[in-house]
């Protein structure tokens, strides 16, 4: 999350494009339901011979969510951290890649204070520590943490076709495959920053796929996987995770006691050495939390939140006193930005509409506006016994959901091959509406897939077509759906120019009183003495000095986002020293 920037006033939106050409298909395949048969259907069935080869499908999803995105890194570059989540991510990650858990609480620490980073009792991310693993990987194997989170985007795209394919026929889950590339793989903020939902969209793919074919077959590489799904969902998001195994687990244990006696001996024994995996896991979070807090049961999320936020997470909860903040962006960001939606779901009167709003959005976010007409099927959806099971799953997330403040779309990550699953067989009830005897239906669900595909070519030419990327929050829409455009520049030219002094360097952050506090800059890596630049916050000038004195090897610096180019100059307080 991060504050926006000013921008050029733009004639043209990505979201407006899509719906227009969004009605402009309706229209179309009313007035013309036979459009474009011959064509579609040569392509349709070329895609079918390939779809049916079911592991050779999964691994083209896999290969193109990979190379595709390789192949538009000219036109949209590896991101840069541009959320507070990125940094707090990164830094977990750096902690992990110089093999710890946690880093020392630094003198001084108030100057280091920065949104969902806790200092005392250690310094290190407030987040749960799945995420940190994974982008550690990515910076200990190529130095560049982002590419973890691209192949994790394709082994979710992969993982993804190959659960639909124990849910659905061959063909529609590989169009399924195909359109998580496109929007979730390419383009949304999912795969194109440090924080998004890949790696727990991949778990829950892994849980929902290895999950019937276990149940039907009783393999224990099922097991296992559904095993290493749960795992990853206990280290990343545990209280949606939870909220996924739950009805999976209610489904296991009726089949279980319905199975014949020999069946749940060997039920019992092939899924025994996997479980163990998921109470290792269990275990590890417990000894990471104490490693980190002090208290195996006490979470570095509880922790963080009970020292800086005003607001709770959940509705039921009042909101806190108001903790003595050292910096007003702080104060800011948990105060004026958050409390006031934990206001709203308070309100009798808001909930409601403010709950809805939460889940429209979100189905937006899964469904743009092109896949949103199918959904209009999805009455008959609820009839069908095929995905019964994942309807029931989806309700239970929304009733664990409404009870939560904050809804953004990697939250319900776990759940997005529940939410593919639906959408595409709504998708296939919608393929045979007639009007009049026409194939209405049938002509509009092709053009809407090319809508899509259209949308995707607009993305790459949002230069030449004029079309402004704005940052979040002015544009969230664009922001989550579209992915973010190549933003946190300004920070990162500030960095290299304060980085190519030699010696070590001392950046000290000076807002303005306007400054939006979500738009942070002070983060650092895990290494605050070792590393070339160290970020600080303005404390004024008689605190600053004394910051400077503590690291004297180290050249001070003051950085202004807030001016004009975000000006960095040498510290002028030097100048005031005799």
């Amino acid at each position: 999350m991060i504050a926006p920037q000013p921008q050029t006033q733009s004639h043209l939106s990505l979201a407006l494009l899509e719906l227009a050409l969004t009605v402009v298909v309706c229209l179309a395949a009313v007035l013309l339901p036979r459009l474009g048969n011959p064509f579609f259907t040569a392509v349709e069935r070329s895609l079918a011979r390939l779809a049916r080869r079911r592991r050779l499908a999964v691994a083209v999803v896999g290969a193109a969510g990979f190379l595709l995105r390789i192949a538009i890194l000219p036109i949209i570059p590896v991101p840069l951290p541009i959320v507070p989540d990125d940094f707090s991510f990164l830094l977990a990650a750096d902690t992990f890649a110089h093999f710890r858990l946690a880093n020392p609480t630094p003198a001084h620490w108030q100057f280091f204070e920065s949104i969902h980073i806790s200092l005392v009792p250690t310094y290190q991310s407030m987040y749960f520590p799945g995420q940190g693993l994974m982008l550690a990987a990515g910076q200990i194997v190529f130095g560049n943490p982002w590419w973890a989170v691209l192949i994790t985007t394709a082994l979710f795209c992969a993982a993804l076709c190959w659960m639909l394919q124990a849910w659905l026929p061959a063909t529609w889950a590989f169009f399924g495959g195909m359109l998580a590339v496109l929007h979730l793989g390419l383009f949304s903020y999912w795969g194109n920053t440090f924080h998004a939902g890949v790696l727990i969209g991949f778990a829950g793919a892994l849980v929902l796929g290895a999950f019937p074919r276990f149940l039907r077959r009783h393999h224990a590489r099922h097991a296992w996987l559904l095993a290493l799904g749960i795992s990853i969902l206990v280290l990343c998001r545990p209280y949606e995770g939870l909220l996924l195994c739950l009805p999976v687990l209610a489904a296991f244990l009726h089949h279980a006691w319905r199975a014949a006696a020999a069946a749940r001996r060997l039920i019992a024994l092939r899924a025994a050495l996997p479980l163990a995996l998921v109470v290792a896991s269990v275990g590890w979070l417990g000894y990471y939390d104490q490693q980190v807090n002090g208290s195996a049961t006490t979470l570095p999320y509880t922790l963080n939140r009970a020292q800086y936020a005003v607001a709770p997470y959940y509705v039921w909860q009042q909101a806190r006193p108001e903790p003595a903040y050292h910096h007003a962006t702080m104060r800011d960001f948990y105060v004026n930005i958050e409390l006031p939606l934990h206001t709203l779901m308070h309100s009798p009167a808001t909930f409601l509409p403010f709950t809805l709003g939460k889940f429209g959005y979100t189905l937006v976010f899964f469904a743009g506006f092109a896949l949103l007409p199918p959904l209009v099927m999805f009455r008959r959806v609820l009839k069908d016994r095929r995905i019964r099971f994942l309807v029931v799953s989806v309700a239970l997330l929304g009733a664990g959901m409404a009870i939560e403040v904050y809804l953004i779309p990697h939250y319900v990550a776990p759940f997005t091959a529940a939410f593919y699953a639906i959408g595409l067989q709504s998708m296939r009830h919608f393929r045979q509406l007639r009007l009049s005897g026409a194939p209405v239906g049938r002509t509009l669900s092709r053009l809407l897939v090319l809508v899509c595909l259209v949308m995707g070519g607009a993305r790459l030419a949002v230069g030449p077509l004029h079309i402004q990327m704005v940052e979040f929050p002015a544009g969230a829409w664009d922001f989550f759906w579209y992915g973010p455009g190549h933003f946190g520049t300004q920070r990162a030219q500030a960095q290299a120019t304060v980085a190519a002094h030699p010696g070590k360097q001392l950046a000290i952050v000076r807002y303005a009183a306007t400054h939006y506090s979500m738009d942070e800059w002070v983060y650092n890596g895990a290494d605050l003495n070792g590393c070339q630049l160290l970020w600080a916050r303005s404390m004024g000038p008689e605190r600053d000095r004394e910051l400077i004195a503590a690291y004297p090897d180290r050249t001070p610096w003051l950085v202004e986002p807030d001016n004009a180019d975000a000006t960095v100059t040498p510290y002028p307080i030097l100048k005031e020293q005799p």
